[in-house]
C-alpha cells in the first residue's frame, strides 16, 4: 500500500470514529453462560442495587420453609412516581427447584433494562410509565438443593418441607444415592443369567436397547441410583419434599387426591403465602411472566377443562401476545394449558387472571428440538442427545457405565446422563435464551395500558349550566380490566372524578355510534362515575358531566381518572 493511500485510510478511520460513537461499557460486567445459585444469586442483585443508583430496590417479601430470604428486586424510576401508583408487570422463576434458567432470565431482564435505560428509546419509554417486581427464584430451597446435591435433571423439583411420600408414617427417609459420588443421579443395570429385558446395544455400547417381546436381554434396568433406605422394599420412594408449590393457588385448587403435589390447602406453603401477598397488595400488577423450563411452550390458561373458555375479548389479548411470542421464541408454541398440555389444578397463573385479572403467562424455556431436532422414537432419541453431547459439549454429559458394590443388588453398574444434560440449556446457549425471553416478556409489558386523555372540553349548555366532557384512550392492548374480571368483579372499577368550583347535576358515559349517542346515566353520586368494564385494549370512553356553578361562570376545578391497572390521570379544566 502506497504512503498516500495508507494517509487516506487512516483519515478516513479517524473520520468515522468521530462520528460513530463508542458503545458505552457496562455499569455492571455480568456472565450470561452461567447458571447462579442462591447466594451468586444474591450477590448478583446486591450488585444491581448499588450499580443502578436507586433503580433496582432489593428486599425480602418473606421466608422459603428453610429460612432463606425471597429476594425481590423492583425496577421504578427514582426520578418518577412511586412504583405502586403505575402500571407494573410482576416476574417470577423457578416455582419448581429444578427449573434453573428462569431465575437467569430474571436477572437478565434486570440487567438489560437497566444497561439500556439511556441507549434504547423503546426502554426508556418503557421504564417512564412502567414497573417491574421481579422475583427471581419462587423455590430457593429446591433450586439450592438441585445445585448442591445429587439429582436428575428432574429432581428437586419440590420445595424442602417434610413430605411422607410413602405414607408409612415418617417423612423422606428413602431418596435417591448417589452411588458413585459424581454428582449426579444416574441409572442402574445389573447383567443377569436369565429374565433380561434389555441388552448392550450392539452399535453404541454406553445405551441399553430394550428385546423385543419373546427375546431373553442381557440385562435389566433398575432405575435411578438409590438404595431401600428404610428397608420396604423400595428404592428411592420418599425422597426430600414431594409437593408441588404449582398446584397450591386456591383458584380451581384440588387435594392432593385429585392434584397430586397441591398440599393439605391453598397458600399452605410459606413461598406461595408471601407471593400471593404481595400480588393482592399491589393492584396495579396489570400482566405477569411466570418462567419454568421444558418444553418450548408459550402458556396461558383455563388450566383445566372444567374452567370455562375465557371471554372472547380477552381470548384476543392473549392470541395476540402469544402469536408474537412464536415469532420472536423459535420452536416455542403458544399453547392452552388444559388442551394443548394437562390439566393443572391450583396453578399460579390461572389464580393470577382468573382471581386477580393480570394477563400472564408461562414459558417453558428449553425445547428439545434446539438440542438439533425432535427425533421422535425415544431409542433415537437417546442416540440424538448422546451424539449432540459429544459434538456441542464434548461429552460433559455422559456418565460412563462403571461397576460397583450394591449393598442390596450386589454387583451392578451405574451410567448415563448427568442432571445437567436436559431440560436446562447447555451453557453457551444460555445467554441467547434470556434474551429472546426477556424481549417476550418486555413486549407484553409494553402492552400494559397506557391512557391518555386526548379531549376535555366544556361547553355552555343553559343559562347557568354547562356540559363537561372528556376523552379517555387505552393506546395498548391490554384493557384496565379483563372482561373476565369484569364478570367477575375482582377488580376495582376505574374512577373518573371531576370536582371543584362546581356542582354536578347529571353525569354518565357517552355509549352508542356518533350519529346516535346516548348518555347512561349514574344516578348515584354522578361527580364520581364508576367504569366496572375499564378502558379497552386500544380503545376509549367518552364521559360526561353536566355542571351548575355558584357565579354562573365556566367551571373551574380538575378531571381526575383512576385505573388500578392503567395509572392515574389528571387535568384541570379548559380555560383556567
Amino acid at each position: 500500500m502506497s504512503r498516500i493511500a495508507l494517509m487516506v485510510l487512516l483519515a478516513a478511520s479517524a473520520l468515522l470514529a468521530q462520528q460513530v460513537p463508542p458503545t458505552p461499557a457496562a455499569q455492571l460486567k455480568l456472565e450470561w453462560n452461567h447458571f447462579y445459585d442462591y447466594s451468586e444469586m444474591t450477590s448478583v442483585l446486591r450488585s444491581m442495587e448499588a450499580a443502578y443508583g436507586g433503580w433496582v430496590q432489593v428486599r425480602s417479601i418473606g421466608k422459603s420453609v428453610e429460612g432463606r430470604d425471597m429476594w425481590l428486586a423492583t425496577v421504578n424510576d427514582p426520578a418518577g412516581p412511586a412504583a405502586d401508583s403505575k402500571p407494573a408487570m410482576w416476574i417470577d422463576a423457578n416455582i419448581h427447584g429444578n427449573e434453573t434458567q428462569g431465575t437467569e432470565v430474571c436477572l437478565y431482564t434486570l440487567w438489560y433494562l437497566m444497561e439500556n435505560r439511556e441507549r434504547l428509546p423503546k426502554v426508556r419509554e418503557l421504564l417512564s410509565r412502567c414497573a417491574f417486581y421481579v422475583l427471581p427464584t419462587m423455590n430457593p430451597d429446591g433450586r439450592e438443593h438441585w445445585f448442591h446435591a445429587a439429582n436428575t435433571s428432574s429432581s428437586s423439583r419440590t420445595g424442602k418441607g417434610a413430605t411422607d411420600n410413602d405414607r408409612d408414617g415418617f417423612a423422606d427417609e428413602d431418596g435417591p444415592d448417589d452411588l458413585d459420588g459424581d454428582g449426579s443421579i444416574t441409572q442402574m443395570r445389573m447383567r443377569v443369567a436369565t429374565g433380561g429385558t434389555h441388552i448392550i446395544d450392539p452399535d453404541d455400547a454406553r445405551l441399553m436397547k430394550r428385546v423385543k417381546a419373546g427375546k431373553e436381554g442381557t440385562h435389566i434396568l433398575m432405575g435411578q441410583e438409590g438404595i431401600d433406605n428404610d428397608g420396604d422394599g423400595a428404592v428411592n420412594e420418599d425422597g426430600p419434599g414431594g409437593y408441588d408449590m404449582n398446584r397450591n393457588w386456591p383458584c380451581d385448587w384440588q387435594p392432593d387426591w385429585l392434584q397430586f403435589g397441591a398440599g393439605p390447602y391453598p397458600f399452605c406453603f410459606p413461598e406461595t403465602r408471601c407471593v400471593a401477598d404481595f400480588l393482592m397488595a399491589h393492584p396495579n400488577i396489570a400482566a405477569l411472566q411466570s418462567y419454568h423450563n421444558s418444553g418450548g411452550m408459550i402458556l396461558r390458561g383455563p388450566g383445566a377443562e372444567s374452567t370455562p373458555e375465557y371471554p372472547a375479548q380477552d381470548v384476543a389479548v392473549y392470541d395476540e401476545l402469544g402469536r408474537a411470542g412464536e415469532k420472536m421464541l423459535p420452536h416455542y408454541r403458544y399453547m392452552i394449558i388444559w388442551k394443548d398440555l394437562y390439566t393443572v389444578h391450583g396453578g399460579s397463573i390461572t389464580w393470577a387472571f382468573e382471581n386477580l385479572g393480570i394477563f400472564g403467562f408461562t414459558n417453558e424455556l428449553w425445547a428439545d428440538a434446539q438440542y438439533g431436532g425432535d427425533a421422535g422414537d425415544p431409542d433415537d432419541a437417546q442416540k440424538a442427545r448422546i451424539e449432540w453431547d459429544e459434538r456441542m459439549e464434548l461429552g460433559r454429559n455422559l456418565r460412563p457405565w462403571k461397576a460397583l458394590r450394591h449393598p442390596q443388588y450386589g454387583t451392578i453398574e451405574v451410567g448415563g446422563m448427568a442432571k445437567t444434560s436436559s431440560r436446562v440449556p447447555p451453557p453457551f446457549m444460555l445467554e441467547e435464551l434470556c434474551h429472546r425471553n426477556t424481549v417476550f416478556t418486555l413486549h407484553h409489558a409494553g402492552e400494559m395500558p397506557q391512557l391518555d386523555v386526548p379531549s376535555l372540553s366544556v361547553t355552555k349548555a343553559g343559562e347557568g349550566l354547562w356540559k363537561v366532557r372528556a376523552e379517555v384512550r387505552n393506546a395498548k392492548l391490554i384493557p384496565t380490566i379483563a372482561a373476565l374480571a369484569r364478570k367477575r368483579a375482582v377488580v376495582r372499577p376505574d374512577m373518573a372524578t371531576l370536582a371543584g368550583e362546581l356542582r354536578v347535576v347529571a353525569a354518565g358515559i357517552i355509549t352508542g355510534p356518533v350519529h346516535d349517542q346516548k348518555l347512561e346515566r349514574q344516578e348515584h353520586r354522578p361527580e364520581r362515575l364508576l367504569l366496572p368494564g375499564g378502558v379497552p385494549g386500544k380503545g376509549r370512553v367518552i364521559l360526561e358531566w353536566w355542571v351548575t356553578t355558584s357565579d354562573g361562570l365556566a367551571p373551574r376545578g380538575q378531571f381526575t381518572f383512576d385505573a388500578l391497572k392503567g395509572g392515574r390521570l389528571t387535568q384541570a379544566l379548559p380555560g383556567q
